[in-house]
């Protein structure tokens, strides 16, 4: 287990805690939400593995709060919770790109495994991360471990911030990366000395991936980054 992050956005809030507290002895790390509103708020600010979304909930359906959060991330694991089966909540929130539906009463011990089967499809979908820890980037390849960029036979070392940095960035390549969200991924928070700190090391990744076209890092005025990566 390797702490991955879990948003619950669940408007039932023993359920929600029941739901929060058991995932958290399991070894993940939970963030719950009472409304749709809230859990996107929650989402645009952190970093999730996958998301457990309620469908009925106050000023902001977990429909609406799904397609949302697929005009973000397109890959992000997510799972409904239901209180009835219905044949017409499945069709929409499979459209939407659910991963998975769960009708309440649930086991806590079933949740759980389907949680960790569609995040495994997720990992054995994106081919660009292996196991060992390296990453195809454009021509570079990109080995995390030993904090290094190898292309064309020469060896760029990294430093550590370096690395982190980098890897998020390609992690949510394609897509807009808030500032606050990157800050607290490497620097742990998001105070102005970090992030003048965060754009040095911006610049260094921008004349370090300079070499291949199909490469680049923009800044989004008011929002943060995109690392832009045509594979």
């Amino acid at each position: 287990m390797d702490n991955k992050n879990i948003l619950i956005v669940e408007d039932d809030p023993n359920l929600g805690q029941i739901l929060s507290e058991y995932l958290e002895i399991k070894g993940y790390k939970t963030n719950l939400c009472k409304d749709g509103e809230e859990g996107y708020k929650s989402y645009r600010n952190g970093l999730y593995d996958l998301c457990i979304l309620d469908i009925m909930m106050p000023k902001k359906d977990g429909f609406a709060l799904a397609q949302e959060i697929r005009e973000i991330d397109k890959k992000i694991p997510i799972i409904f919770l239901t209180a009835k089966s219905m044949k017409e909540d499945t069709i929409k929130g499979l459209k939407i790109g659910a991963d998975d539906f769960m009708t309440k009463p649930f086991s806590m011990e079933e949740l759980l495994l389907r949680m960790q089967a569609v995040m495994r499809r997720v990992v054995d979908n994106d081919t660009s991360l292996l196991e060992n820890g390296i990453m195809q980037v454009g021509k570079f390849v990109f080995d995390i471990n030993n904090q290094q960029l190898e292309a064309d036979g020469e060896i760029i070392k990294l430093t550590t911030k370096e690395t982190e940095l980098l890897k998020v960035l390609v992690l949510n390549k394609n897509k807009t990366l808030q500032r606050t969200v990157a800050l607290k991924s490497v620097w742990g928070d998001d105070s102005y000395f970090n992030a003048r700190s965060m754009d040095v090391y911006i610049a260094k990744l921008r004349k370090i991936i300079k070499g291949d076209d199909s490469l680049k890092i923009l800044s989004i005025h008011g929002e943060g980054f995109k690392f832009l990566m045509d594979k």
